[in-house]
């Protein structure tokens, strides 16, 4: 059995779960092996930049290049695998195999992210609406109740309370209480028929370049890692509006956050209100999630939230 270079971040990741991380790391080796046996396929190069899963490019036995991914134990993994399936190439990375037993996927294999490509930001913000617009025709699986539609905004509620009292009141009040506000008032205005399947975290480096091009990928790139949440498109654009920290501390950070706001709004239709509350809403929680590993983490979502206080 030959020896895998984890990356380190996943090392951590699994060790953080305590015994069923260990055992994931300790039976990694024999998984791998099992898989190339199943699927055919000789895996070579690790790729880094993940912390959940054991990601490595291989070879099929015809020569063609695909992308094996391992997770770590995540109740979240059959929706991925689900969400990929039903999209079938369009808006996502194409599943080739999946086995949830193994927790593993078979992927083509794609190019640089968008991060990596250092476009323009407003570049880079046309490029996933586009990509989103294609993601969202994933038909739904869950029942469009308003339950269903509302649970986002209330989870969020709930972490942000919660974190908020835990990391020590890292944000002021006023940015706390309008990230309560704004989760209160998407989960008033929730409507069934307005649910998708949203990506969940689409931002640049979840957005891989397609290679090589293909006409059933444009834009020319394709997304990975789906959450397969269910809720209003907004939030998947508010999502994109809650990074961006450096550009909003480098100038009038209202100016700036507004100006991507109204360019999201109107490449997708969406409205620009709700995509408003969810980035705030989505900055804050992010801040402040972040804050509970390492407050310098958090610290430039928190601070840019500052400056957005309506």
């Amino acid at each position: 059995m030959r020896t895998l270079q984890i990356p380190t971040r996943v090392q951590r990741t699994a060790s953080s779960l305590g015994p069923e991380g260990e055992a994931w790391l300790a039976g990694l080796p024999e998984r791998v092996a099992r898989l190339e046996a199943r699927w055919a396929i000789t895996v070579g190069e690790v790729l880094e930049g993940g912390s959940a899963a054991f990601v490595a490019r291989a070879r099929r036995t015809p020569g063609e290049e695909v992308v094996l991914k391992v997770a770590l134990p995540d109740p979240r993994l059959p929706a991925q695998a689900r969400v990929l399936e039903l999209a079938r190439g369009q808006g996502y990375a194409r599943l080739l195999q999946v086995d949830l037993a193994e927790h593993s996927l078979l992927l083509e294999a794609l190019g640089p992210t968008l991060e990596q490509l250092a476009l323009p930001v407003e570049r880079q913000l046309d490029l996933l609406c586009e990509l989103l617009v294609r993601a969202w025709e994933v038909p739904t699986w869950e029942p469009r109740t308003r339950e269903v539609a509302e649970a986002k905004a209330r989870e969020l509620h709930t972490l942000v309370s919660r974190w908020w009292v835990q990391c020590g009141r890292p944000c002021s009040a006023r940015v706390f209480e309008q990230a309560l506000r704004f989760a209160e008032h998407r989960a008033a205005q929730a409507e069934p028929g307005r649910l998708v399947v949203a990506h969940g975290d689409p931002h640049p480096a979840n957005a891989l370049r397609v290679r090589p091009p293909r006409v059933d990928a444009e834009p020319g790139f394709l997304f990975i890692d789906p959450d397969g949440l269910h809720v209003e498109p907004a939030y998947d654009l508010g999502v994109v509006l809650r990074d961006w920290c450096s550009e909003l501390l480098a100038g009038d950070a209202m100016a700036v956050a507004r100006t991507y706001c109204q360019r999201l709004a109107r490449n997708t239709g969406v409205d620009a209100q709700a995509l408003w509350e969810w980035g705030y809403l989505e900055r804050v929680s992010t801040g402040l999630y972040l804050s509970t590993q390492d407050r310098e983490l958090g610290r430039p979502f928190l601070a840019t939230a500052e400056l957005l206080v309506d």
